[in-house]
């Protein structure tokens, strides 16, 4: 894919996430407008949810390591909703067979922070990915899916909500877990928020991702225009051919165990040195 056309992919992907973000923002405040009313939440509650997704929405379109906004995501969710713990999962794609690992949550506790991972066909967490579907638990120590008893026991954890994070084709990347320290069902309106929630972390990742892969597309052209000057100086200097030019730079990168660009770069260095 050509340089523009990766950008403009980029472009349009920004723009995207940032008016569904905001599409989120007015169908969330509705959602929450209207459970205001039925379930007499007072407003300052009401004001924090809105806060809440107003901070990751924003977080999408930053310049945020993606450590960093999964760990704001989760902090704000967890602040915001009320509940013991929340945590974040995303499928290692390079793993076969794939697995999912624990990336962030706002907890410090040594027991739930350790490096952790199941396969996709293990836990809650691996049924909700798997199946693409929200999973409500009650009490975690009597569901047989739950795979990490003792450590629910430490924590003092009962019940459970899994959303998946689903992108726009369906696909799902990863899964949104929190957890409370008493009995509780979540109604569908908190399932709906934390799915929206769920899908704005799906949307930071991808955005993040992107831009990665066009920052390494244009460091790459701009390391071949960079050897392609090189070149021209060599074979001007050194009476080479074109692709003599590059096997010399080639072999000098190997030899010197640089990077071909560095290479490159002492050499127009050199060129204008000689000519300052």
């Amino acid at each position: 894919m050509s340089q523009t056309g990766c950008v403009k992919r980029y472009l349009d992907f920004w723009n995207n996430s940032y008016y569904s973000a905001i599409k989120n923002l007015i169908a969330f405040g509705y959602i929450y407008q209207r459970i205001t009313i039925m379930d007499k939440i007072i407003p300052d509650t009401y004001d924090k949810f809105i806060k809440g997704l107003m901070d990751i929405s924003r977080a999408i379109t930053s310049d945020l390591y993606i450590e960093d906004i999964l760990k704001l995501i989760v902090m704000v969710t967890a602040k915001v909703t009320g509940v013991e713990i929340c945590s974040l999962w995303l499928i290692d794609e390079s793993e076969s067979p794939k697995k999912i690992r624990l990336k962030a949550t706002q907890t410090i506790d040594p027991d739930y922070v350790q490096d952790r991972s199941l396969g996709m066909d293990e836990g809650v967490v691996g049924f909700v990915a798997s199946h693409k579907q929200p999973l409500m638990v009650e009490n975690v120590l009597e569901e047989p899916r739950f795979k990490e008893k003792e450590m629910a026991k430490k924590l003092g954890l009962v019940s459970m909500l899994s959303v998946p994070l689903q992108v726009k084709d369906g696909r799902v990347i990863g899964v949104f877990n929190c957890f409370t320290s008493k009995p509780y069902l979540f109604s569908k309106t908190e399932i709906n928020m934390i799915t929206t929630v769920a899908n704005q972390a799906a949307a930071a990742i991808l955005n993040t991702e992107l831009m990665v892969k066009t920052k390494v597309i244009q460091e790459e052209l701009e390391t071949r225009k960079l050897v392609e000057r090189a070149k021209e100086i060599l074979m001007k200097k050194r009476n080479k051919t074109g692709e003599e030019a590059y096997r010399w730079i080639q072999k000098r990168s190997m030899d010197s165990r640089k990077p071909i660009r560095h290479i490159a770069e002492a050499i127009l260095l050199s060129e204008e040195l000689e000519h300052g």
